[in-house]
């Protein structure tokens, strides 16, 4: 394992990390964002970006963070944003959008091992409280929070922006539907109304329902918009949610 600080701002410092991947002798990068304004051991989130990924061909870019999950950090949190497999310079032509093909099968498994050698780094670092883990993921993230967190069990939080069920065929191995119920942490679901993408009664309401985690511990939002959530009510919600599985940040 390798890690490297890269910069310093007001609200985090950076550390770009390398250790080996679960499979085929690959590498996995990722960019480690600590807060410096609490001390540690802190609470972590794991995040899972958007299809966006699987098109730029760099992710230099991620040292500046992303308002997807920049509140997250100067709320007090670690958030670790890995490399996945087909995503930035691991380019390798995978879609987000299901296929029935053994490539797409085994780009979701690969993923899924990225994750957990991810949250295994993470358990390493005495700074880290591996108790308090979570997973944001969004869009593409959010849709692959009905499989990758059945495979998790170190997750204690699930925060999905604009997720559902895609409407294509694939093999039963990388299929949502297969893995959702077998989800059980406490998620919240941010979904928009008129989104194009997961409809709302075709995709969004199948997913929230098939979701394993018990009805108490699971929410969905619906908002007037597309597929895009209010950025401030995204952020008051996900941190009302961290707040209450994993805590107040100390």
């Amino acid at each position: 394992m390798l890690s490297n600080s890269l910069q310093q701002t007001e609200d985090w410092k950076l550390e770009k990390i390398s250790y080996d991947a679960a499979y085929d002798k690959e590498r996995i990068t990722a960019y480690l964002f600590l807060p410096r304004k609490l001390k540690p051991p802190f609470q972590t989130v794991v995040y899972f970006p958007g299809a966006s990924a699987l098109y730029e061909r760099s992710s230099a870019a991620l040292s500046q963070g992303d308002s997807d999950f920049d509140f997250i950090i100067k709320s007090g949190r670690a958030v670790m944003f890995p490399v996945y497999k087909g995503t930035f310079e691991r380019f390798n032509d995978y879609s987000s959008h299901p296929q029935t093909s053994s490539f797409y099968r085994d780009n979701v498994i690969a993923c899924s091992k990225d994750l957990g050698r991810s949250i295994d780094y993470l358990e390493t670092r005495p700074d880290l409280d591996r108790q308090k883990l979570a997973y944001e993921g969004s869009s593409w993230g959010a849709a692959m929070g009905a499989i990758l967190p059945a495979m998790e069990e170190r997750l204690k939080a699930l925060v999905l922006i604009g997720p559902g069920f895609y409407m294509q065929k694939r093999f039963p191995a990388a299929d949502q539907i297969n893995f959702a119920p077998r989800v059980k942490a406490p998620v919240l679901m941010l979904n928009g109304r008129y989104d194009f993408i997961f409809p709302t009664n075709s995709s969004q309401e199948p997913m929230f329902h098939l979701l394993g985690t018990p009805a108490e511990h699971k929410r969905r939002i619906l908002y007037d918009s597309g597929h895009d959530i209010p950025r401030p009510q995204m952020i008051k919600e996900t941190l009302n949610w961290l707040d209450h599985y994993l805590g107040p940040v100390n």
